[in-house]
């Protein structure tokens, strides 16, 4: 793991440069109403929109079960993965979990997808949170749903946003990280923490340079767009992401991991803010986690899982890789998820 050891910034140049690829591929769907999966003939889906304590628009799909008549019922939170958008693996979840009998939004981080936000495809652990936060209202204000019994389910890097959403919004009762990253983590110390300060110095020098580029052009550069192939030799993990992203698996047109850029200077709101401080105070309301036995990021949900209070549990799937969790129907555990949500939001 040494040999990919990524650093702040170069974590998110990778990202790009691994999948900014084919982009033009004639294999690949790229109607900007695709979805990656197909809506189940027992639920409905309509497009909507809220607006988030910073004033930008959020773009969601809302998933309802046909035969919800005019009752309350409960309602989910979704999104993630990092530089996903909602008609892939959020969507993808919201289906499996309205077909179970939940109402649930599943949605664009600011900045991304079709939500707004200026400039594009920038990221922040705050408003990333906050947009949890504004889904919740959302959801809150519909006549199918009943507020009191409101959770989350937050996707890779939207993992650990659900977490600290939770931690801090006592309104969500129940949540769910699946195949979670910390992205602060991962972005100021690297993967398994082995940035070293002599690094981590360096990276904050370059974007410090970065924003001084960024003020002098008076627009914002994005990171470099790769135009070739993985090697042979590149990290597994790295080959997993390709298979979901840059194929017709998982291809988006919108999504930053399809084939677009983060901005550069994407890693400075990341790098001294650690999002899990108070993954404790989600008690005494319920926390589920999820990896795959063999992703590269199963440490961040032991970590987790450690530093959180009860009640919790971890769910190790066998044999699993990351990607595993985004889409696999047949290795995400979604009994798991509706019973744990139908215990915990009553």
């Amino acid at each position: 793991m040494k040999k990919v050891a990524i650093i702040a910034i170069a974590f998110l140049m990778t990202i790009g440069q691994s999948f900014a690829q084919t982009k033009n591929s004639k294999k690949m769907n790229t109607s900007k109403e695709h979805y990656t999966f197909k809506l189940s003939d027992k639920v409905t889906r309509q497009k909507v929109s809220f607006k988030n304590r910073y004033g930008i628009i959020l773009s969601g799909d809302l998933y309802l079960p046909k035969n919800v008549g005019n009752e309350k019922i409960s309602a989910l939170a979704i999104s993630g993965p990092f530089g996903a958008v909602k008609e892939q693996s959020s969507g993808l979840y919201a289906n499996q979990m309205a077909e179970r009998g939940f109402a649930v939004v599943a949605f664009d981080p600011s900045y991304t997808g079709e939500s707004g936000g200026e400039p594009r495809n920038l990221a922040s652990p705050e408003i990333s949170t906050e947009d949890f936060s504004a889904a919740v209202d959302f959801l809150g204000l519909q006549k199918h749903v009943d507020r009191e019994k409101i959770g989350i389910i937050g996707i890779c890097g939207f993992g650990g946003f659900a977490l600290n959403a939770t931690a801090v919004d006592k309104r969500i009762k129940a949540v769910v990280a699946s195949t979670m990253y910390d992205m602060t983590r991962v972005m100021s110390k690297g993967y398994n923490d082995s940035v070293t300060l002599e690094q981590r110095t360096k990276t904050l020098e370059q974007l410090g340079e970065q924003r001084w580029k960024d003020a002098e052009a008076e627009t914002f550069a994005y990171g470099p767009e790769g135009n070739k192939a993985l090697n042979d030799d590149a990290p597994q993990f790295l080959k997993d992401y390709y298979d979901y992203y840059r194929t017709e698996r998982g291809f988006h047109e919108r999504s930053v991991n399809s084939g677009n850029a983060w901005t550069a200077t994407t890693p400075l709101s990341f790098m001294n803010m650690p999002i899990l401080t108070y993954i404790k105070e989600i008690s005494p309301r319920p926390l589920l986690i999820i990896a795959g036995e063999k992703a590269h990021s199963r440490y961040f949900s032991e970590t987790a899982y450690e530093n959180a209070a009860e009640p919790k549990e971890l769910v190790i799937v066998p044999n699993a890789v990351h990607t595993d969790l985004y889409d696999k129907l047949d290795v995400i555990p979604f009994d798991k998820l509706e019973t744990f949500f139908r215990m915990n939001l009553k």
